[in-house]
């Protein structure tokens, strides 16, 4: 049982945490980083701090379900609590072997993150907490309980509560306190009070089942049945308002043999794996190698995807909305061009975002653009790109699956917006792959199975408890299986090899990933930081390396056919793959690619500065097959009409050598939205602009081309718009970064040295009577030195305060100072002087732990220490 000072039990939460050694300190920190920002200045401070609101509820978020239950159970026993009295109020009268094995662990993890503090006991929980979990007309307790006797009891007249006495049998009392103690013994005495229910009628036992096991409130009427009469008459309910009454908590607890819970669950649910009939007959013993090739697979077409979108935005995307994020159209045109639903597009869209591929570009006209950093991700090896984005997507706080919904405004989510951010994102992400990593290789796990255990082990994060599936985390994880899907992480639901290697051991000093990235405590944190970017670095050189062997390998041939279609039987090399993507449409996807060559893409090809005899090279070159005759014939047919008429800028102006050519324009109606007037016999105006004129022409089943100013032909490539460098948006974690080894033993001996500092016992200063009246100066003196006796920081004159320094550094013993920095911030330290010259004194700073240098002047006092702490 821990000890205070003297060898007393602790009497609070400070004196508790001052008997645990330097690894429980840290221990606590790692569990609780929200109380190391900033370092308290000694343990009483660390104390108050784990007691505030905000940090408890935070504390208990993360306590899995029966290690809440099990501070549930505390805060509805009388305080404080010995262990034997938990233990009943979870296991109840008959036992239960799971939860005596179960609770030793909770009520130790409860104690290493001082929710709860005493031996085993007096097991005290921390107020805040208690105020949190006890039940109240206002807050129900989620045991179902209500409150105790004396509670529900407080104001009621002595008169009642002797009647009360009376009619349960009991002999009257001299005092309330008496009577309310009387009455609690009796629901407490599992003898009489079966005694007092065998009495009762069967319509009054009724009642109180459907109030045992809550909530405890009924309403009443003015005029009550008798049941419910028979009830308040021995106490078994009682008031709580004017027409509300309630079933106290012994009487309930009698009523639930003992328990303070209808279901304790003292052992997480398994995962288990999807059934035979769920999976279907083809997928129902998935081996590890079809998982494998189904999830490279399903890779391949996420880079594919991913680079096709780039491609769609390459000469800049969509407009940046004034509120931030893509609109509601620019999404559905991205869906069509990506050939997906909506949803499924602004996974990609942000996926390609958090990977630090797509930014704004910050012009005026602001849009969306690939950034510089996709030129190199481009020229990765497949294997290594596939890697930066399952790492992106794993460490990310973007949440695609909220687009399109609403916020508590009522606002409408957009994709790239700036609402999408969810802290808890990469932890159920991790989480989810975690428990996939549970089963056999090649096992798909039950969905319901899988949002079972994740709420048993965040049940505060869930809505288990209301019966509810459509929770943030409950969501979060089914979207996690389906992008995981989506970007081969898993293969038929299962997860793969090259998914299992994303999941590098984590270092004691980290939590999440996501951590990496948080700008926030650039200084401090900075250590922690890079540790875990070089977790995430070897997790993504794993993945790539167990990718590697999955994916095919570039191919540098294509299989052309005579209905003008070309089969590409997989992954083509880059140059191959550009330029059949500007020759030919592509018509279909999956394992085998199938472009279709048109009148319209090869003259795409020959705008772009091909001729008929590269085209025919290029074909004849890369392709396995001989190059049908159909296809030659499109070729030299295009190529002969291109560049028959020229388009050129006047307003625009239309020339050609055949002059019938131009007949035929003027006459076909079509051309009458051109405007167009013949201004010689092989020259025809326009009142359209030249890409408007084109267009028309091209329309019209002509082949023009556009033309320079000095008459040459213009060829038209696309053009790469860029962002200026841009960084991949920081992930915003779900409360403060874990710290690191280093600053967590950094952060124990600073606490350490400043609770010694606070609590060192300084000698008494005698103040000697005074034989004649004392000065105003005295008599100031005097008080401080009375003051720094009784622990409030020393106050002693200049002469005074370099006379006990240099006879510290004389003797080498430590003192007591009171110090005010250059920000005029005061604090108390302990001091081992070593030398004092030119104003200034020299010391081990016990509060530091390092030799430090002081100004005499910004010392405000100083006092001998009764024992010497070095």
């Amino acid at each position: 049982m821990p000890e205070g000072t003297g060898g007393t039990p602790p009497r609070t939460l400070a004196e508790a945490l001052r008997t645990q050694s330097d690894e429980s300190l840290a221990a606590l920190l790692r569990a609780r980083p929200d109380l190391l920002t900033p370092v308290p200045n000694d343990l009483s401070q660390l104390a108050t701090r784990a007691g505030t609101r905000a940090s408890v509820v935070r504390a208990l978020e993360r306590l899995d379900r029966f290690t809440l239950q099990t501070a549930e159970a505390l805060a509805v026993a009388p305080e404080p609590a010995p262990y034997d009295t938990l233990r009943a109020l979870l296991t109840g009268d008959e036992g239960d072997a799971r939860i005596e094995a179960a609770l030793p662990g909770a009520v130790r993890t409860l104690r290493d993150r001082a929710l709860i503090w005493g031996g085993d006991d007096r097991l005290r929980l921390v107020r805040t907490a208690r105020e949190l979990l006890a039940p109240s007309p206002t807050h129900p307790s989620p045991t179902g309980l209500g409150p105790t006797v004396a509670e529900a009891t407080s104001g009621m007249s002595p008169g009642r509560l002797q009647e009360i006495l009376a009619a349960a049998w009991l002999p009257s009392t001299h005092d309330p306190v008496s009577a309310v103690a009387s009455l609690t013994a009796l629901f407490t005495d599992r003898t009489r009070m079966a005694a007092l229910l065998d009495t009762a009628p069967m319509e009054a036992l009724s009642v109180l089942d459907r109030l045992v096991w809550g909530p405890p409130y009924g309403e009443v009427t003015s005029s009550p049945t008798p049941p419910v009469q028979w009830l308040r008459d021995r106490g078994l309910l009682l008031p709580a308002t004017t027409r509300t009454v309630v079933l106290p908590r012994e009487a309930a607890l009698h009523l639930r043999a003992g328990r303070a819970h209808r279901t304790p669950e003292p052992v997480a649910p398994d995962v288990a794996p999807r059934s035979p009939e769920a999976a279907g007959s083809a997928n129902a013993g998935n081996r590890p190698q079809v998982v494998d090739s189904a999830a490279a697979a399903q890779a391949y077409t996420a880079l594919a995807t991913v680079e096709e979108l780039a491609k769609d935005w390459n000469e800049g995307g969509p407009n940046v909305l004034r509120a931030g994020g893509l609109s509601v159209r620019d999404l559905k045109r991205t869906a069509a061009a990506l050939d997906v639903s909506e949803s499924v597009a602004a996974f990609w869209v942000e996926l390609t975002y958090a990977a630090g591929l797509l930014a704004t570009d910050g012009e005026p006209d602001e849009r969306y653009a690939p950034t510089p950093a996709y030129d190199e991700w481009q020229e990765l090896p497949a294997p290594e790109r596939w890697a930066r984005l399952a790492t992106a997507w794993l460490t990310a706080t973007r949440t695609p699956g909220l687009v399109g919904s609403q916020d508590s405004k009522g606002r409408t989510l957009a994709a790239l917006g700036p609402d999408l951010d969810r802290g808890a994102a990469p932890e159920v992400r991790r989480r989810i792959l975690e428990l996939l990593a549970t089963l056999p290789e090649g096992t798909a796990p039950d969905p319901e199975s899988l949002l079972a255990r994740l709420r048993w082990e965040r049940p505060l994060r869930g809505a288990s408890s209301a019966g509810r599936s459509d929770d943030l985390r409950s969501r979060l994880a089914a979207w996690t299986l389906n992008e995981a899907e989506m970007l081969g992480v898993t293969g038929r639901g299962a997860l793969s090899s090259h998914g299992r290697a994303l999941l590098a051991p984590r270092s004691p000093g980290t939590r999440e990933i996501q951590d990496a990235r948080d700008t926030r405590a650039p200084g401090a944190a900075g250590a922690g930081v890079a540790g875990v970017a070089g977790v995430a670095g070897v997790a993504g050189q794993r993945a790539a390396a167990a990718l590697a062997p999955l994916l095919p390998e570039p191919l540098d041939h294509v299989l052309l056919q005579a209905d003008l279609t070309a089969v590409a039987p997989g992954p083509l090399l880059r140059p191959l793959a550009e330029l059949l993507s500007i020759a030919a449409d592509v018509e279909s996807k999956g394992g085998a690619t199938v472009y279709r060559f048109t009148p319209g893409s090869v003259r795409r090809a020959l705008d772009a500065g091909q001729s008929a005899s590269d085209l025919h090279d290029f074909l004849r070159v890369h392709s396995r097959t001989p190059v049908p005759q159909p296809l030659a014939y499109l070729i030299d047919d295009v190529a002969r009409k291109h560049g028959h008429l020229r388009v050129g800028s006047a307003s625009a102006y239309v020339r050609c050598d055949d002059e019938a050519v131009l007949d035929e324009i003027l006459a076909d109606k079509r051309s009458q939205g051109l405007r167009l007037r013949r201004l010689a016999p092989t020259v025809l105006s326009a009142h359209a602009d030249p890409a408007a004129l084109l267009d028309g022409l091209r329309t019209m089943g002509f082949a023009p081309a556009a033309e320079s100013a000095e008459g040459d032909v213009m060829i038209t490539r696309a053009h790469a718009h860029r962002t200026p460098p841009r960084t991949a948006p920081a992930p915003v974690p779900d409360g403060p970064p874990v710290p690191d080894a280093t600053l967590l033993g950094a952060a124990v001996r600073a606490i350490r040295a400043g609770d010694l500092a606070a609590t060192v016992v300084r000698k008494p200063v005698q103040v000697p009577e005074p034989s004649a009246p004392l000065s105003g100066e005295a008599v100031a003196a005097a008080a401080a030195a009375t003051a720094s006796g009784n622990g409030e920081l020393p106050r002693t004159t200049s002469a005074e305060t370099l006379a006990t320094v240099q006879a510290a550094a004389m003797t080498g013993s430590a003192v007591w100072i009171g110090y005010v920095n250059a920000d005029g911030a005061a604090s108390q330290r302990v001091i081992a002087p070593v030398r004092v010259e030119g104003g200034y004194v020299t010391a081990y700073d016990h509060t530091a732990d390092e030799v430090r240098t002081y100004p005499l002047h910004r010392i405000t006092g100083v006092a001998e220490l009764a024992d010497d702490p070095a």
